[in-house]
């Protein structure tokens, strides 16, 4: 940024000067330069109106890594790239402008992912690279992409454009682990984390998990790196979730304990290895309750996790009213979860259909129990994504 540049003894007078000709940028503090001078920050939009005062020694200098305000950093990232943002435009700013800035978005590193409704409008398009370098630097981001709509097919694939840097690939951490992914080819969801925390917290030592809807790795690696699973079979059809999801074995160092198998999870040669089965798809995974079935031990049997996206009334309108269920909360602490009617009839239809799959499919009678109802968010209107725990036993004869 361009300073004025003077010897310690005129800095005061200096910054009365500039403030009184509403030249200083207060945006930045005064700092030391070479020389045992110190610089004070100048509106780079208003140098043409810069007078310096004869009886001040001074010149100006260019600071290249300038020490923001207090004022500065006590803003919210999003007030400071307003704030950015509204300097670049100058008298094109609008009340319609502001409302185009972006207030939420995703961060992977040093790459921001911002939403598809944000910075559309025409005159963004006149400010070239510079809008983009402006919003990197205003978030302190490097790269920077925007998020279009999913892709129709049932690979979910993202429609994001990178708009400043050349490399799609990008790191998240969740809870000590890393996940890589390329943010043009694959999505992250980062409202999965409570349940991601869950399942780091299941007691699975010795156990053997399969995960038919592996993604990048979103559940598989917190069962084998914080569960302790002993192994897992990673199911997923998706080319590029398949690359991001070797690699992620590989930066957590679990790459031993996990098979991936790619391609149609409902195609899966495997049976009678399991120990647990984890069903991360949604709005429903029923399309692969047999292949679960098949692969639970026969001897043994084991526990499901079955994710449902689940329609309910809105609040009070139920006719049955509310249960109130203990629920685990990651694994320690007990908490009040209301357990909506509609939540309680869709898991106990899912018990009954599971039971009747595997009496089928085994040729003897097996109970199933439902162990939890996890709500992990909410969608509107009044559609919640559940994860249903249930354990499936082969019963003695």
């Amino acid at each position: 940024i361009p300073a004025l540049a003077t010897e310690p003894r005129f800095a005061q007078r200096l910054r009365e000067h500039l403030e009184a000709e509403q030249l200083l940028d207060k945006r930045y503090q005064m700092q030391e330069v070479p020389g045992g001078r110190v610089a004070l920050p100048v509106l780079e939009e208003k140098l043409s109106l810069l007078s310096l005062p004869q009886e001040m020694p001074c010149g100006l200098v260019r600071i290249q890594d300038p020490i923001p305000s207090r004022a500065l950093r006590r803003r919210t990232p999003a007030q400071r790239l307003r704030d950015e943002l509204r300097r670049l435009l100058g008298e094109s700013w609008s009340e319609e402008l502001e409302r185009d800035v972006p207030r939420a978005w995703q961060r992977h590193g040093d790459l921001v992912l911002l939403s598809e409704d944000n910075l559309r409008a025409a005159p963004w398009e006149q400010l070239g690279p510079a809008l983009w370098e402006t919003v990197a630097s205003a978030l302190g981001a490097r790269r920077l992409a925007r998020r279009g709509r999913v892709l129709p097919g049932g690979m979910r694939s993202p429609s994001v454009t990178l708009l400043l840097g050349q490399d799609p690939w990008v790191e998240h951490v969740d809870n000590g682990i890393r996940y890589t992914f390329d943010v043009t080819k694959c999505m992250f969801s980062p409202g999965n984390i409570t349940e991601k925390l869950r399942v780091a917290s299941l007691p699975c030592a010795g156990e053997v998990l399969v995960d038919l809807y592996a993604g990048i790795g979103y559940f598989t690696l917190p069962y084998l790196v914080h569960a302790a699973a002993a192994f897992a079979h990673a199911c997923e059809w998706n080319s590029h979730a398949v690359e991001a999801l070797r690699r992620n074995l590989v930066l957590n160092g679990v790459q031993d304990r996990c098979c991936v198998h790619h391609g149609d999870s409902r195609e899966l040669e495997l049976q009678d290895v399991a120990d647990r089965v984890n069903l991360g798809l949604i709005p429903s995974s029923e399309e692969g309750w047999p292949v679960a079935c098949r692969v639970l031990k026969k001897a043994t049997g084991g526990v499901l996790h079955i994710h449902h996206n689940v329609e309910a009334l809105p609040a009070g309108s139920s006719p049955d009213g509310e249960a109130q269920h203990p629920v685990e909360s990651g694994g320690k602490e007990k908490q009040r979860v209301r357990i909506r009617p509609e939540w309680k009839r869709w898991a106990e239809a899912t018990a009954a259909r599971i039971q009747g799959l595997l009496a089928e499919l085994h040729g003897q009678p097996w109970h199933t129990t439902i162990l939890h109802i996890e709500a992990v968010k909410s969608y509107a209107p009044h559609v919640h994504h559940l994860v249903l725990d249930l354990e499936c036993r082969p019963t003695l004869l």
